[in-house]
């Protein structure tokens, strides 16, 4: 339990050095183009540094421009120039803590829910403040656990 909390504490600080980058938009052209014309480098120029021809450098900006371009084709661009490709994910929650909680508190509904209306049935109902607390409880169990059907 305390490896898989380290790897994700180490994993997260990771992800933090993306979360300002995530907001910055490709340019319409894709970035291969962009970054291209700003070096004012020909299409036979960056075809000839990746050793293909200026059709598959047009090519390759389409899918870019598409989204189907691969990674690997990418890395080779980035290289030939004189670039590094930046890859990440970044949660939409905000960080790591968030998606695992947010994931939690759901699977804790289900279960308190469920619960909770086996119990209803029985004519043993539960006050809304305790079905909240229990979800609390329930969510904080999980977080802890990180049970692998949080993600089911």
């Amino acid at each position: 339990m305390i490896k898989k909390k380290l790897q994700l504490q180490h994993l997260a600080a990771k992800i933090d050095a993306f979360r300002n980058i995530q907001n910055i938009p490709m340019p319409p052209s894709g970035w291969i183009r962009a970054v291209r014309t700003a070096l004012g480098m020909s299409m036979q120029q960056l075809g000839n540094r990746l050793s293909i021809t200026k059709q598959s450098v047009q090519d390759m900006e389409r899918r870019e421009k598409d989204g189907t371009i691969s990674l690997k084709s990418l890395r080779e661009t980035a290289h030939a120039l004189d670039m590094h490709l930046v890859y990440g994910f970044v949660p939409k929650d905000g960080s790591l803590e968030n998606l695992i909680e947010r994931k939690a508190k759901e699977l804790a509904m289900q279960i308190v829910l469920r619960t909770s209306n086996s119990m209803k049935l029985e004519d043993q109902e539960n006050s809304k403040k305790r079905i909240e607390k229990a979800i609390q409880e329930r969510t904080a169990e999980i977080v802890n656990e990180m049970p692998k059907i949080l993600w089911d």
